[in-house]
């Protein structure tokens, strides 16, 4: 499932995602249900998305868990869509705050903490991955983490373009393997088979239909003869620890790559 952001009332979804006049005031509801604002929706379907993914998100579901019908709900958020635009910036606050208070540290430590810190947050928001980069939410939360780590980079010595071309690198760099690991720690409660057995099934049937596997993959062999493919820690899923192995080699090497953008005599 990929979402596309902007689909809706520009304006009105601007004003929101900036809380500018242009929005929905703050309503409140008589009797003893508690008062509803467009924050207290947005976190209740952030709570929702987090728990049980987007599929389960819907305005009767948020409604729900608020005491309200789904109707009472477009007063402060005009459609499902606006809703996710609204989720999306208000989670990524969480990376800005974070990113805003790392204070002056060096490019490459700066860096390394902003990127682990976005794997860190997918996997707590995994519904933020279905979320189109393609046309961004343009959320101040949005804009200030892009801020954060331009002004790491600029600071460090790159040019704009430059600039813009990490920030994206590293977003697409992150994306990929947390959206396996991601995968990987839904995969039992969807499918019910715990990744070992599977591994293992898949295996043997390989072994079956494929005798001659050494001869025709022999690289792929030898890498697994060294260890390429060993679960270290059986108490996390394999996939999860080859995506965090893949993103941490995949970082330094970007990070060298900058840092010889920088310091044309590292270089090698």
């Amino acid at each position: 499932m990929v979402v596309y952001t902007g689909q809706g009332d520009v304006r009105r979804s601007m004003a929101l995602l900036w809380r500018t006049s242009g929005g929905p005031s703050v309503r409140t509801a008589p009797g003893p249900k508690p008062e509803l604002s467009v924050d207290l929706v947005v976190e209740t379907a952030v709570a929702v998305a987090d728990e049980e993914g987007m599929d389960a998100l819907s305005m009767r579901t948020v409604g729900q868990r608020l005491g309200r019908t789904a109707m009472s709900l477009y007063t402060y958020v005009a459609s499902k869509n606006e809703l996710i635009e609204l989720m999306y910036d208000h989670v990524f606050g969480e990376l800005a705050d974070a990113a805003e208070a790392d204070g002056e540290q060096d490019w490459r430590t700066a860096t390394t903490s902003w990127a682990t810190r976005l794997w860190e947050f997918y996997l707590r928001h995994p519904w933020t991955l279905e979320v189109s980069q393609a046309r961004p939410v343009l959320g101040p939360n949005e804009y200030r983490l892009f801020e954060s780590l331009a002004s790491v980079l600029h600071r460090a010595g790159l040019g704009p373009t430059q600039v813009r071309s990490t920030y994206g690198n590293l977003f697409t760099l992150v994306g990929g393997p947390v959206r396996t690991a991601a995968e990987a720690r839904r995969a039992l409660a969807v499918t019910g088979v715990p990744e070992d057995e599977w591994w293992y099934a898949r295996s043997a049937q390989l072994e079956e239909v494929a005798p001659d596997f050494s001869e025709r993959f022999p690289v792929l062999t030898l890498m697994a003869e060294q260890g390429a493919f060993d679960n270290e820690d059986a108490s996390e899923p394999y996939l999860e620890q080859e995506a965090w192995e893949t993103f941490r080699f995949g970082l330094n090497a970007l990070l060298d790559g900058v840092e010889a953008r920088i310091r044309p005599d590292a270089r090698r």
